[in-house]
């Protein structure tokens, strides 16, 4: 899958291609389904598959916020598994930003990309002040000769299936829940930092990451897998600010069962199976080495109950 970082830079090898529009932040099961109904009316009529997104999320942009369900290289790693040829990751940045609806169908769709069809969701908003819909797309396919197909999402169990749900669910410690929606477990990645060795002290240590540009789970307690080098471990992590030994910055902490790791100054990838219980300050270390004891025994049984892909 080529990559590219603006529309601009699109090699012409991939115009007239089927092209599959949206943040697909979390790649849910909706955008899964869209992915998979562009990839094989892609190949059905011998045409190249493109996706295009954007990054930073417009929303984030404005707001200046990191309320991404996923990094943009997990996304990447994911959208892969739907076979596309090509994937833009447009900047999204003030001037961008500024294009009208018109411009964004016209110029960039029209006639830099010269798309042969579009694959959308039916809520579908795009160009300054997010003015334009599948209803303004429809129209302009009829005048210019290209297919627009709208997907609309299913349900899950009577939930709405959306990112802003699966953020809501993350917020509010429902992983369990958020993971069924997007089809596998939530996850961050990240490059494993110096922590203040307060778990190795007390007979857990672990691996500390800081979460940027992403979501940022319920302070609490959860079951977890790890990835790294392609090899897959069992553990726990607690995300927050380690009341019990004075309040500090935001941290995830993993601590892997089994024996010791050295995940230092390597990248290494979290999933979130299961939420076990808020962050609590406790009176001493011993109160809390119980606790912690207490927790394992939970994500062994959380972690054995939940055959979960990666």
């Amino acid at each position: 899958m080529k990559i590219y970082n603006n529309f601009d830079s699109v090699d012409k090898k991939f115009l007239n291609s089927v092209l599959a529009i949206g943040n697909f932040d979390g790649v849910h099961l909706g955008h899964q389904e869209l992915l998979k109904k562009a990839y094989i009316f892609a190949r059905k009529i011998n045409k190249k598959f493109g996706i295009f997104t954007f990054d930073p999320l417009p929303k984030d942009f404005f707001n200046r916020t990191d309320n991404k369900i996923l990094n943009i290289n997990d996304k990447i790693d994911i959208v892969k598994k739907f076979r596309a040829d090509f994937f833009i990751k447009q900047n999204f940045n003030r001037n961008f930003s500024k294009i009208s609806h018109d411009n964004f169908a016209k110029i960039i769709l029209l006639k830099k990309l010269a798309v042969h069809s579009i694959f959308v969701g039916k809520d579908f908003k795009f160009g300054f002040k997010r003015k334009g819909n599948i209803f303004f797309l429809k129209k302009l396919s009829e005048k210019n000769n290209f297919k627009i197909f709208i997907i609309s999402f299913k349900k899950f169990n009577n939930y709405k299936i959306s990112s802003s749900k699966i953020r809501t669910l993350i917020q509010t410690g429902k992983v369990n829940l958020a993971n069924k929606i997007m089809g596998r477990p939530w996850s961050i990645s990240g490059r494993v930092i110096q922590g203040k060795k307060y778990g190795r002290r007390i007979g857990f240590p672990t691996a500390n990451i800081k979460i940027f540009n992403q979501i940022n789970p319920l302070f609490g307690v959860y079951s977890v897998k790890i990835i790294f080098n392609k090899k897959t471990y069992k553990g726990i992590a607690n995300f927050g600010v380690r009341p019990t030994f004075g309040s500090s910055s935001p941290v995830l902490e993993v601590n892997v069962f089994g024996k010791n790791h050295n995940f230092y100054n390597k990248k290494i990838k979290v999933l979130f199976i299961n939420f076990i219980r808020k962050e609590k300050k406790f009176k001493n270390s011993a109160m809390l080495v119980r606790q912690i004891k207490k927790d394992i025994k939970v994500a062994k049984i959380s972690l054995n109950k939940n055959n979960v892909r990666n």
